[in-house]
């Protein structure tokens, strides 16, 4: 298995170069992009996807959380671990997907440890408009795309989620993008049905198999007929929990 390429933005070149030597404890992982700023780190991702991102939150030009979101709209299966000084973002962070949230000056170990976890789902596992219309009576949803109109069967949608930009909807057997905000999706699917698992994944409740943590307050959704995944964050979790009991 090739190294997990990892991107560290810190506008702090000592803690980069602290980040930097933390990743050179664990095997599996190569730093190959250091950058000072969130614009700089959103730019060398949108370049070279990267497998793990630390990112400080207090930076110049982007903050570390405004480019969260947009890295989680790319990709919002990357694992991102915030190291920074201020805990005031951590509610925030973690509604955004972070793997594990770092106050400086912190505990070493804990950062090599949640390395070593991703490294763990990595090789076991892979994480993971142009206008929707309503849905019919017949429990199809009509896509426009690039390529045209498909009718979609509701009940074989497997999940909708934010991918390069896009909101992607797969099915048990094809995947769909069109540039629908997953929002404005969400509002028109069977509530009874789909979940908002994450600010980037809308679910088929009926196909959920599995569901496990991955990272401090996040946890991974697996499904019947497919190898894709979800994310689930732990205060949907919790709603998902009380919804079957």
């Amino acid at each position: 298995m090739k190294d997990l390429k990892v991107l560290i933005a810190d506008d702090d070149a000592g803690m980069r170069l602290v980040l930097q030597k933390i990743v050179d404890k664990v095997p599996g992982f190569k730093v190959t992009s250091q950058v000072e700023d969130g614009i700089q780190a959103l730019k060398a991702f949108k370049k070279d996807k990267f497998d793990v991102v630390f990112l400080d939150v207090e930076m110049p030009e982007m903050n570390g959380i405004d480019c969260a979101k947009q890295i989680a709209d790319i990709s919002p299966e990357t694992p991102i671990i915030f190291a920074t000084a201020h805990d005031a973002y951590m509610a925030e962070a973690f509604e955004l997907y972070a793997f594990d949230y770092l106050v400086k000056p912190f505990d070493v170990e804990r950062a090599i440890t949640s390395l070593k976890k991703i490294k763990e789902a990595a090789t076991s596992s892979q994480l993971p408009a142009m206008g929707l219309n309503a849905i019919g009576r017949l429990g199809k949803l009509i896509v426009r795309h690039r390529e045209g109109i498909s009718f979609v069967d509701t009940k074989e949608i497997v999940l909708a989620q934010r991918e390069d930009g896009s909101t992607v909807i797969y099915t048990l057997t094809n995947r769909i993008a069109t540039s629908e905000p997953l929002g404005e999706l969400e509002k028109r699917l069977d509530k009874n049905m789909f979940f908002r698992s994450h600010k980037s994944y809308i679910i088929n409740l009926s196909k959920i198999t599995k569901v496990y943590p991955y990272g401090r307050w996040t946890y991974i959704v697996k499904f019947k007929g497919t190898d894709r995944d979800a994310l689930i964050t732990h205060e949907k979790f919790s709603k998902l929990e009380g919804m079957f009991n």
